[in-house]
C-alpha cells in the first residue's frame, strides 16, 4: 500500500518522499526515496523527514522486535538455541505527539482479531487523525493487487470500504487525507 500512497500522492501533485525497507517493487517515479534496512533506520528517517512535512502516512509494517542481544558473528549449530527478544521502539507513537499545528498523521493497522477495536485503540494511543484498518481475507492484504479497508477517525463512525485495486484505495485515502489538510 505504501508504494501505491506515494504514487498517488504524486499524481494529485504533492511533493513526496517514500522511506522504504527492503523491497522489489520500484519507486515511484516522482518521489524522493529514501532507503532504510532496520526499524530503526525507519524510526529516524521517520523523525529526520517529519520535521518539515505535512502529512505522515505511516503504511509500513516495522518488526514490533528485535533481538536483545544480536550476535557480530555465525551462530553454529550446537542443539537447541534460544534468542531474547526486546520491543523496537513505536514510531507512530513517539513521532506523533512531537507535530506541529496542522501536521496530519495517518497510521495502518493490520489485526489479527478484534480489528474494528484494536484500531480505535491504536488512533488513541498515538494521537492519530486517522488511522487505515486492514481487513485480511483472500481478497485483501498481502500478496493480494486488491485490499479492503476501514478509515477511522476520532469521533466520527468508520467508514468501511468494499474491495478495491490497491491503487484505487490509495487515490481515494490520499483525496480523504486532502480534505483533513485543507
Amino acid at each position: 500500500m505504501g508504494y501505491a500512497i506515494a504514487a498517488a500522492s504524486v499524481a494529485l501533485g504533492a511533493e513526496t518522499t517514500l522511506i522504504s525497507g527492503p523491497t522489489g517493487l520500484p519507486a515511484p517515479a516522482g518521489v524522493r526515496f529514501v532507503a532504510v534496512e532496520s526499524t530503526a533506520d525507519l524510526h529516524e528517517a521517520v523523525r529526520r523527514e517529519f520535521k518539515t512535512s505535512d502529512c505522515l502516512i505511516m503504511a509500513a509494517a516495522p518488526s514490533d522486535y528485535r533481538p536483545a542481544r544480536p550476535a557480530d558473528k555465525k551462530l553454529k549449530r550446537s542443539g537447541p538455541l534460544r534468542i531474547e527478544l526486546e520491543p523496537t521502539p513505536d514510531i507512530l507513537k513517539s513521532i506523533a505527539p512531537k507535530r506541529r499545528k496542522g501536521q496530519i498523521v495517518v497510521g495502518f493497522a493490520l489485526e489479527t482479531d478484534n480489528g474494528l477495536a484494536n484500531a480505535k485503540k491504536k488512533l488513541t494511543e498515538k494521537s492519530l487523525d486517522l488511522i487505515v484498518l486492514n481487513l485480511t481475507g483472500p481478497d485483501s492484504g498481502f500478496g493480494t493487487d486488491t485490499n479492503r479497508v476501514t478509515l477511522i477517525q476520532p469521533g466520527k463512525r468508520p467508514d468501511n470500504w468494499p474491495v478495491m485495486d490497491k491503487d484505487a484505495v490509495a487515490v481515494k485515502l490520499m483525496q480523504k487525507i486532502a480534505l483533513l489538510m485543507s
